[in-house]
């Protein structure tokens, strides 16, 4: 007797029920071949870290998390299955003293999934995520396994590649020799000191975020600098050291978060903000970001504080953060450093919704989305000049539009 399909389920905070009508977990490249020839319609489906129909299909979902075959290291390069998760592969390369050179906030994300929407850490010598891949493999639309080098005319577009062009089986990352992080609070930041220090704060240290709720606290505050050095702590103006653990959420339990109060460590625990072992973030949320040329940076913060009241009782914190250019079409940084404004809401959807169209209305005409997150703007493709030669590469590598669905129909058309 046949066994019944497996549950699609939802995204990792419930903010979006998956309408596909079977989930299924190949366990060798084959077998994902034999699948894009076998079904008209399929997506893959990543750590389930987005918040829209992003990853959905009208036919299957493929995950990966059962992919055969562990991570291989040859030099400074690993080659990793697209499913398996930064923080299983992080603690396999600190075992033989090996290093990415950062890393989201989450360590509970996949590989694959993360590069294919720009995710990306901070700092502002940082670039995202997708700029550490040097290879990847991918079944395209035909069935064909096509591997793309660093250097090859496709490889820049097709990185940052939305689950448009096909499953990725395994990508290749280029690693260096581990090192240590401190990582560190640093309170009492007013809104004036932020604005005008900016820049200089984004790049106190290794990798550098801001938390702000955009309106001024009781102490006059309006945020906490998390600073992550590769020695002592930076000195943050108008600032003071924090004496116990903090939540990046003021108020919440600091114990789900990595370890603070400069005690040197390992940078895969570090650079995340919460530990493998604890849920991640705050659970039941929404979210968004938008990234501005650093130079607009200013205009930014200004756009953002204008709809303090508005966004303040939506918000359970912002996170600023710096990420340095790179060459990736579709990465939320190609061609310029940018600013990072994320908002983690409140799972009140329909607040939210009416309040993206205003927020992203005054940001800078140029700013651009994260794509695994809520957005507004029914034409995304306007701030990425690389966007025409995109669609391009998605009808050749997907001709029977296998991978498409919903999301990309809206966002690419």
């Amino acid at each position: 007797m046949p066994s019944l399909p497996e549950a699609c389920g939802s995204t990792w905070a419930r903010s979006y029920d998956y309408t596909a009508r079977e989930l299924v977990r190949p366990r060798s490249v084959d077998d994902v071949r034999h699948l894009v020839l076998r079904e008209p319609r399929l997506r893959a489906l990543g750590s389930r870290h987005s918040f829209t129909d992003l990853a959905d299909s009208p036919g299957v979902l493929v995950s990966l998390d059962g992919l055969e075959g562990s991570p291989v290291l040859a030099g400074d390069i690993v080659r990793v299955p697209g499913g398996m998760r930064y923080g299983e592969l992080t603690a396999w390369l600190q075992e033989r003293g090996r290093a990415l050179p950062n890393l989201a906030s989450l360590p509970h994300i996949s590989v694959a999934g993360a590069v294919a929407t720009g995710t990306h850490g901070s700092g502002v010598r940082n670039g995202s995520l997708a700029t550490s891949v040097t290879a990847l493999e991918i079944v395209d639309g035909r069935g064909d396994l096509v591997r793309l080098e660093a250097g090859s005319p496709d490889f820049a577009g097709a990185v940052v590649g939305l689950g448009a062009l096909g499953i990725v089986t395994h990508l290749e990352l280029l690693t260096s020799a581990t090192y240590q992080i401190a990582q560190t609070v640093h309170e009492g930041l007013t809104y004036a000191d932020l604005r005008e220090n900016l820049v200089d704060i984004l790049g106190a240290a290794y990798s550098v975020s801001i938390f702000t709720r955009w309106t001024d606290e009781p102490d006059g505050s309006v945020g906490r600098v998390w600073a992550k050095s590769l020695s002592t702590a930076p000195e943050i103006p108008a600032t003071v050291l924090a004496s116990e653990p903090r939540h990046v959420v003021p108020g919440l339990d600091p114990a789900p978060c990595t370890e603070q109060l400069g005690a040197p460590g390992p940078w895969h625990e570090r650079l995340p903000h919460f530990r493998l072992d604890f849920q991640p973030s705050v659970g039941a949320e929404l979210q968004s970001e938008y990234l501005v040329p650093i130079e607009r940076a200013q205009e930014a913060l200004d756009a953002v504080r204008s709809l303090a009241g508005r966004v303040r009782p939506l918000l359970q914190v912002s996170e600023i953060r710096a990420v340095a250019a790179d060459d990736r079409w579709l990465s939320p940084a190609y061609g310029t450093d940018v600013l990072a404004l994320h908002f983690t809401w409140n799972a009140d959807p329909v607040g939210v919704r009416e309040l993206l169209p205003d927020l992203e209305q005054r940001l800078p005409a140029d700013t651009r989305p994260h794509w695994g997150k809520l957005f507004a703007t029914a034409d995304p493709g306007a701030a990425f000049p690389r966007w025409e030669d995109f669609k391009e590469l998605v009808r050749r590598f997907d001709p029977d539009r296998r991978f498409w669905n919903a999301w990309l129909d809206r966002v690419i058309g």
